[in-house]
């Protein structure tokens, strides 16, 4: 049993796995943080279920002061899925020398899309000797499981994936930013025209911190580290996904009416210097009643190869490779390092 103390920044859905997964691992949960109101004050108890713990879930602006007196080991970032969201949790346990995970999807490999918060951070997390990094369901999912295919095959000339998932799991930030609820021309104003500019005016829009990736964007780049390849070109296209019929979104708490956006499809192209191309899409959207999570990659090659994963527990799946990722990161050498340099993640047996 490992007397590791976690602290969790984030009490909405994805919490309720993390911190229960958390305990039953032998982990001290010592402080938790939030922002609604209606849960501040709260045993942890009332997210996980069970009797209480004597934790209470605190403010989040409260959380540099706290967490300067507490100097956990670790503390659990679940809450947005931008780098820009979360820079200020990062940057506070980077300061303070506290060692971070996120379930940020940006956050897995944030060098190619928001370079200037990444490597902010990167310098002082090196400088408070901690280290900070993003994981989840696409650490083992879109990245490692193809990364181990990678090691039976002679010869890999294109890697295509393609993963689905409920946007109703993941709460309001995901939904939002899949534009869910908005009209065809409130997309294309928010979310779509960002794709649609020049190479050079989407390096501009990286440099400036205004870049808006898609999951694959990360992904791709996570896995050319992880592959050591060289990237020559990579582009992204959102493409809305319309209702056919009126639907209930409960994450958003509104019908989202016939004819209107109930999430998107971005798919990221990626050109190597060594000539394997990786094409990859993330489809999310409110489900309807009969559809379920589907992961599916491609290895083409000598030989290819063909894996597909029907409902995957996405959600709990995210939340595992988080807490089995605790010790990884507590471990690893200091500064932003994504999962890309690390060991492939381990099972970790439950505390007795």
């Amino acid at each position: 049993m490992n007397n590791y103390k976690v602290v969790q920044y984030g009490c909405g859905k994805m919490s309720k796995y993390i911190m229960r997964y958390a305990i039953e691992k032998g982990y001290n949960i010592v402080c938790a943080f939030d922002v609604n109101k209606d849960i501040i004050g709260k045993d942890i108890s009332y997210i996980i279920g069970g009797k209480d713990k004597g934790v209470k879930i605190l403010d989040a602006k409260d959380a540099d002061n706290i967490l300067r007196k507490l100097k956990p080991d670790i503390c659990i970032v679940s809450t947005m899925s931008l780098m820009k969201d979360i820079k200020d949790i990062f940057t506070i346990c980077a300061s303070l020398g506290i060692n971070a995970i996120s379930t940020c999807e940006e956050a897995l490999y944030p060098f190619n899309s928001s370079p200037k918060i990444t490597l902010n951070i990167d310098k002082l997390a090196k400088e408070n000797n901690c280290t900070i990094t993003g994981s989840g369901y696409q650490d083992v999912f879109w990245g490692n499981l193809i990364y181990t295919l990678a090691g039976s095959t002679h010869e890999i000339k294109n890697i295509n994936g393609s993963s689905s998932y409920n946007v109703e799991d993941y709460g309001i930030a995901l939904a939002k930013a899949h534009g869910v609820g908005l009209t065809k021309d409130e997309f294309e104003k928010q979310i779509a025209s960002y794709d649609n500019i020049s190479i050079e005016e989407r390096n501009k829009l990286i440099e400036n911190g205004e870049f808006l990736p898609s999951y694959m964007w990360n992904t791709n780049g996570w896995l050319c580290d992880r592959f050591n390849l060289t990237v020559i070109s990579q582009t992204q296209e959102c493409i809305p996904i319309i209702a056919d019929d009126d639907i209930n979104s409960n994450t958003l708490n509104m019908i989202i009416k016939k004819g209107n956006v109930i999430g998107m499809s971005a798919v990221v192209k990626t050109i190597t210097k060594e000539g394997i191309k990786i094409k990859s899409e993330c489809i999310g959207k409110v489900y309807k009643k009969d559809e379920v999570d589907i992961n599916e990659w491609i290895i083409e090659g000598e030989p290819s190869t063909r894996v597909v994963i029907s409902k995957p527990s996405t959600v709990e799946l995210t939340c595992a490779t988080i807490v089995n990722r605790i010790e990884d990161v507590i471990n690893s050498k200091p500064g932003y390092i994504p999962t890309s340099k690390f060991d492939i993640p381990k099972y970790k047996k439950n505390s007795s």
